[in-house]
């Protein structure tokens, strides 16, 4: 088994699992089509379109599984802490954790070289 970056074991997910689904889906699909496309009981069986249908049922069903077992997948803890551009934006200094409170450590924005009152007008 893996280790995970904690150091604890981590679960794999098996290819037999699917491999052995679509296979038995896939044979299911190629005796039904067999049969239903012979049109009757006095004629050869298609052999031909049943080993079709055992293609594409296999593939298909095989794609669909392994999707959905990627799907299961559970991510890593240590990606849910966020230490880039998902970060929590209540952990940010000046981020949604700091609205509403009193700036302590903020800059002083205010100009004293220029106290004329500025024209509100932007023709002006």
């Amino acid at each position: 088994m893996a280790n995970s970056s904690t150091g604890g074991p981590q679960k794999r997910n098996s290819v037999k699992a699917p491999l052995i689904f679509s296979a038995v889906l896939a044979l299911i699909a190629g005796v039904a089509t067999m049969i239903f496309a012979t049109g009757g009981a006095e004629q050869e069986l298609r052999f031909d379109l049943g080993l079709i249908a055992v293609g594409i049922a296999f593939i298909a069903s095989l794609l669909v599984s392994s999707l959905l077992l990627m799907t299961e997948k559970p991510n890593p803890e240590h990606l849910s802490q966020g230490s880039g551009i998902h970060r929590s934006s209540a952990k940010i200094p000046g981020g949604a954790g700091h609205v509403g409170r009193p700036a302590s450590s903020a800059p002083d924005t205010t100009d004293t070289a220029d106290d004329s009152p500025r024209p509100t007008d932007p023709t002006a």
